[in-house]
């Protein structure tokens, strides 16, 4: 990716003139040869952020007070960091893996066919899925609280049947997500996105508030400092926290997007991101601990005593996950359409020969279509679309919970798409070996022949630094990818004994 600090004529006022001067003369360099495509360059960074944020924080923040009776509080909150840093570096590595892309294409369907070709089917097949089941655990969410929604408003609601049937209120609100689903890009969805925010926030302050207040305080159990209650129960409480930090199939959508796509914008959105999330966990862990002890239950909200603002707390929790919806759709989407173009390829047209199929998918390379960017025709785009909604809406209707598959599903979709790809794709791609590396440490030679000092300044360090930190970044790398699949391992075995064992 090209590096710049200025975005719609504003520049960052804590960078020197002359270091801006050089940026913006490294961002013409390097944009030279580059072709732009799909819907690229439009997004500001607040709205990358919060759609972000938006993906990353779910129903999820209200088991976090028992992960913490579960764990102790010093253990949780480490355990809640650590799951943030681990993301956040998965993160990281994507931004770092759609420099070797084209501006605006990159996915991980063009990152598996310049490293992985013959594997890309799985890939987009796991995370379509994933999303898709994430999706209607959205519709089955609204489906269980909208009832003891309307019943906190309105003690008669109970004898109006259709208010108090779960059908009924999935229906309703699949009216609302159907528009916002057919909207092709993410950072349209960014007001919707503040709505959830908003949402989120009230719960925040709900809890924050009754703890505050100490009205919980008779009913607390004991509190766990430094102890933990039982490995057993440690490792069942590890995957909600490592799952509450999935975003990571949204985050190329976002770098496709974002107008000012340079190294520190984009990383400055992840930590953004990250950060804003881990400090709404850490906060509602504690204050939902503290306030209920050891008696603390999965959803914490349900634990309050009937009034108008536990009942606005429900109504917040449908509001967030309806909002949160279309963002499964939409990576969901792109899966679909990229296994449904996908053809094995044979060994004589492997990434290394840069076969035709590939060049698109360079920096630099001419090309006669669009690429994967913008590459969904609109009557593909309907119909895959539609598809997606009438069948997450028909499984929803059917079916009332999905605990058992999503327990699957998250041990394998979530560690895939959150540590396994980016770190096997950056390790990959960024070999002294890859020619797409190659080309790649070509541009960036070029661009600082001009601009050495300038880099020796910023960087802190001349090119024997830059060449040992990416060294690093790539040991680190596969470290990710392994320490996801110790992750999958883990979740697969805790849910076999601890949850589907339990049914």
């Amino acid at each position: 990716m090209s590096a710049y600090l200025a975005i719609s004529g504003h520049e960052d006022h804590d960078v020197r003139p002359s270091s801006a001067n050089s940026h913006r003369s490294l961002r013409q360099r390097s944009s030279r040869g580059r072709k732009e495509v799909g819907v690229i360059g439009q997004a500001s960074w607040l709205s990358s952020v919060i759609n972000l944020v938006n993906t990353i924080i779910g129903a999820g923040v209200l088991a976090m007070p028992l992960a913490l009776s579960r764990m102790g509080i010093i253990l949780g909150i480490f355990v809640i960091l650590w799951a943030g840093a681990t993301a956040g570096f998965g993160l990281y590595l994507q931004t770092r893996c759609a420099r070797y892309l084209e501006r605006g294409s990159a996915s991980f369907f063009a990152l598996s066919q310049i490293t992985y070709p013959n594997a890309a089917v799985i890939f987009d097949a796991a995370i379509a899925i994933k999303c898709f089941g994430v999706g209607v655990s959205y519709l089955i969410i609204i489906g269980d609280l909208m009832p003891g929604v309307v019943e906190g408003f309105s003690e008669n609601a109970a004898s109006v049947s259709f208010l108090v049937d779960r059908h009924f209120w999935v229906t309703g609100f699949m009216l609302i997500v159907i528009p916002l689903s057919f909207l092709r890009r993410l950072d349209s969805l960014k007001y919707t996105s503040v709505i959830a925010l908003i949402s989120i926030s009230y719960l925040v302050i709900l809890v924050v508030a009754h703890f505050i207040k100490g009205d919980t305080m008779q009913n607390r159990g004991p509190i766990r400092v430094a102890r933990w209650d039982s490995a057993v129960a440690t490792l069942s409480s590890f995957p909600v926290i490592v799952f509450a930090y999935t975003c990571h199939q949204n985050m190329f959508s976002i770098l496709n997007e974002i107008g000012n796509n340079s190294h520190f914008r984009t990383t400055s959105v992840v930590v953004a991101s990250i950060g804003l999330a881990a400090s709404i966990y850490i906060l509602v862990a504690i204050t939902g601990y503290l306030s209920f002890g050891n008696s603390v239950l999965g959803n914490i909200v349900s634990m309050y005593s009937p009034s108008i603002s536990s009942t606005i707390a429900k109504a917040a929790i449908v509001v967030m996950v309806m909002f949160s919806y279309p963002l499964q759709v939409h990576p969901c989407r792109a899966s679909v359409d990229a296994v449904i173009k996908w053809r094995p390829i044979k060994r004589s047209e492997s990434p290394g020969s840069s076969p035709s199929r590939l060049v698109s998918l360079l920096p630099g390379a001419k090309t006669g279509s669009q690429t994967r960017g913008d590459g969904i025709g609109e009557t593909r785009f309907a119909a895959i679309t539609t598809a997606i909604i009438v069948l997450s809406y028909i499984v929803a209707m059917t079916v009332s919970s999905l605990e058992k598959v999503l327990a699957y599903v998250g041990s394998t979709g979530s560690t895939s798409i959150s540590f396994i790809l980016p770190g096997l794709f950056y390790y990959k791609i960024s070999s002294p070996d890859s020619p797409h590396h190659q080309r790649l440490m070509k541009e960036d030679d070029d661009e600082q022949e001009d601009t050495a000092d300038d880099d020796e300044n910023l960087l802190g360090g001349g090119l024997k630094g830059g060449l040992w930190r990416k060294k690093l970044l790539r040991r680190a790398s596969l470290a990710l990818a392994i320490y996801g699949g110790v992750v999958m391992v883990t979740c697969l075995v805790t849910n076999t004994l601890f949850v589907v064992a339990t049914h």
